[in-house]
């Protein structure tokens, strides 16, 4: 690659450099006809395009150029101003996904529902997010010891712990619990929980439930609030709640899209007769 195919822009003070061939990709774009040198609002100043913008937009602007898609933090807020950026630079399919997506909801929900009942604990989790609970699911283990009574699939008369899945009644929601169960006088069968990446086999509810919330909170959630659902019962209720990332995907030019480029293309055309 040589020099003559890299273009560098200067973004409100900041500068950023691509290839021209990023720019052709999208050859209906406003930013992509700069080639042209025709439109007043990029201006070549010392061989760097100077467009008098907020570069803090310009990196997702960018990174869309390159790839067809931008992931926002989860901290991102100011969809007003990327939709406005997209707009001027005419890159129409990413203004119109922005606008859209304006208003749905990027928070997360979790709920964990715990009893202890005799020597068990009982786990329940919702989540309005499908995807983060299969994740966590994959990540929780059940292991059970004298499996046979209510596991008659597994081998006979094992003191081996066997694992077995949690439970998912639902898309939204999984249950699992530990604890023993006495078998016979001297016969004991336990579930004991695993959360990786620990690798500890916990039998004790609370040691569970501890585990639990901690690995909630390095994975970004926060606890929001606690609260008791049932009192006869004993079931704890604890909220939590995490803002995650949003990722845009827009390999193609929508209806819409097309319409809002050849509206903005008719508007450029009568200012120019005006002049």
């Amino acid at each position: 690659m040589s020099a003559q195919d890299l273009i560098t822009f200067n973004i409100g003070g900041q500068k950023f450099t691509t290839t021209l061939s990023t720019l052709r990709r999208h050859q209906d774009s406003r930013i992509a006809r700069i080639l042209d040198g025709k439109d007043t609002d990029f201006k070549v100043i010392s061989g760097q395009v100077f467009v008098d913008r907020d570069w803090t937009f310009f990196k997702y602007i960018l990174d869309y150029m390159r790839t067809g898609q931008i992931t926002l933090p989860a901290e991102f807020s100011d969809y007003n101003g990327l939709a406005q950026e997209a707009q001027f630079y005419g890159l129409y399919p990413l203004a119109l996904w922005v606008e859209r997506n304006i208003h749905r909801s990027r928070v997360e929900v979790l709920e964990l529902r715990f009893s202890v009942q005799e020597t068990h604990g009982f786990f329940r989790i919702f989540c309005s997010n499908n995807k983060t609970l299969e994740a966590l699911a994959t990540r929780i283990s059940i292991f059970v010891e004298h499996p046979n009574l209510n596991f008659p699939h597994l081998p006979q008369n094992s003191s081996t712990p066997h694992p077995v899945p949690v439970q998912r009644p639902s898309h939204h929601d999984m249950v699992f619990q530990c604890g023993t169960d006495q078998l016979a006088r001297d016969d004991l069968s336990a579930r004991f929980v695993t959360i990786e990446p620990d690798d500890r086999k916990l039998l004790n509810s609370t040691n569970v439930l501890g585990l639990l919330v901690d690995t909630l909170l390095k994975d970004g959630f926060r606890l929001i609030g606690t609260r008791t659902v049932s009192q006869e019962e004993k079931i704890d209720c604890y909220m939590f709640e995490r803002s995650r990332n949003t990722q845009i995907v827009v390999l193609s030019e929508t209806p819409r899209a097309e319409h809002l480029r050849r509206e903005d293309t008719q508007n450029q055309l009568g200012e120019g007769k005006k002049k």
